[in-house]
């Protein structure tokens, strides 16, 4: 089992096909089983590596100190698996970890694909994440994983996949860390803000996102695609907040066709 250490945390990823390094980072649930639906599509294309982060699944359950903590904690990672540089996708979280590295570490990734994040943390966002807080500390996980389950997902799939999302909530328990842990990973992504920087950013990017995506909307999206230089849009018109689930097809296509274009 790979486990890589950074700053005195274990942290566990695994490699799972041929081609090209292509690294990707989950949202605030943080294990790497979250692209478990992707695997068999993008692994026919891409060497892909997956992680659990600080906190979360098979790597050390800790608090996280920030956002650039988890960037140097992914390094930790491609040095531990022998990469010099990769590819990277980030979901909601892991795109502002992606951002990060891109920014601190810029030798490190030769391409970035941000699905469903944020540049910083505004009043819409605190409010969520507020809330998810307070169900997790005080009514516990069980709540808290039903609650994500509607911030995830468009009423349209959950209406058709209710085994798919019971089988998903009752995992939860395994893969997060206590309360305490999991608040301080939304204070991590609430309080990141590179904006005044996103220039600096000079590899190719392309930013997705669903229309009616409820916990990262398109906004924070258009936002990186107006400061980071040369980087393109992808909007779909529906997906929620778990884009690569619910549409897993069509998601794979457009990260596919824009890694193999770079």
């Amino acid at each position: 089992m790979p486990i890589a250490t950074s700053r005195g945390a274990s942290l566990y990823w695994e490699k799972q096909g041929q081609g090209p390094a292509l690294v990707l980072g989950a949202g605030l649930g943080g294990v790497g089983s979250y692209w478990t639906p992707n695997m068999a599509a993008l692994t026919q294309h891409f060497t892909v590596y997956r992680f659990d982060q600080r906190g979360t699944g098979r790597s050390r359950r800790e608090a996280v100190e920030s956002i650039e903590q988890m960037s140097a904690d992914l390094v930790a990672v491609l040095d531990d698996a022998g990469l010099s540089q990769a590819m990277y996708l980030g979901h909601s979280t892991g795109g502002a970890i992606g951002v990060a590295t891109a920014l601190d570490y810029p030798e490190r990734l030769s391409a970035m694909m941000i699905y469903a994040s944020t540049t910083h943390g505004d009043a819409y966002r605190r409010k969520i994440l507020g809330l998810r807080s307070v169900l997790f500390s005080q009514l516990g996980v069980e709540a808290y994983a039903q609650y994500s389950t509607l911030l995830l997902y468009p009423p349209y799939w959950i209406n058709t996949h209710e085994s798919e999302i019971a089988q998903s909530e009752g995992v939860t328990p395994d893969q997060l860390g206590s309360a305490e842990i999991q608040a301080s990973r939304f204070d991590a992504i609430l309080n990141f803000d590179r904006r005044a920087e996103l220039s600096r950013i000079a590899i190719p990017t392309l930013v997705v996102c669903a229309d009616d995506d409820i916990l990262t909307p398109r906004y924070f999206s258009e936002e990186f695609v107006r400061l980071i230089p040369g980087a393109r849009g992808h909007f779909l018109p529906r997906g929620g907040h778990a884009l690569s689930r619910t549409e897993p097809a069509l998601f794979e296509s457009i990260a596919v066709e824009f890694f193999q274009g770079v």
